[in-house]
């Protein structure tokens, strides 16, 4: 399976849906409506990397602080809303590494800077208190975000009516 970015084709995750809803193999997966969009790129795809943890980003800056070569970076933040796993800096790192987009299980500050950056960015809501660096998380992992199974690999899709999940590269 190819790390490019689906920049280069156009896709709608409704044209993606019609075309899968019969699918009962599990691959294709639906996130719930509940992410607001933050970042500059409403419409974004790419192979997906995770980061699991809880109310501590060291990971997720270590993440957006390498190569993101196209891809998406899931974050599950354990659907907290006491803290923020992405800000303006860690946003612009994002866009500035190539990362497709950034979708995170919790809460983004900094709203009008991400709202700049050049990529993605979903999250459930804006909380401007930060999180605390305790070195703790786990990457790599398979992560349930919103009670949809997302595991390393697998490429999300996400424009203005909503995200889906596959187990492999679509096309529409």
């Amino acid at each position: 399976m190819s790390t490019t970015a689906v920049s280069t084709f156009s896709f709608a995750t409704c044209d993606l849906c019609d075309a899968s809803k019969n699918d009962s193999s599990g691959a294709f997966r639906v996130l719930p409506p509940v992410f607001r969009d933050f970042g500059a790129a409403s419409r974004f795809a790419g192979p997906v990397v995770t980061v699991k943890c809880f109310e501590d980003n060291t990971l997720v800056k270590a993440a957006v602080d390498s190569p993101g070569e196209g891809r998406v970076l899931v974050v599950d933040g354990g659907a907290s809303l006491r803290r923020a796993l992405v800000g303006g800096n860690l946003g612009a790192a994002a866009a500035r590494n190539g990362w497709a987009g950034v979708v995170v299980n919790g809460c983004v500050r900094d709203v009008a800077e991400l709202a700049l950056c050049q990529t993605g960015i979903r999250a459930l809501a804006a909380m401007p208190l930060p999180t605390e660096k305790r070195n703790e998380g786990q990457s790599d992992v398979a992560v349930q975000i919103q009670g949809v199974w997302v595991r390393p690999g697998d490429w999300l899709y996400a424009d203005v009516d909503g995200m889906v999940v596959s187990g492999s590269a679509l096309h529409a």
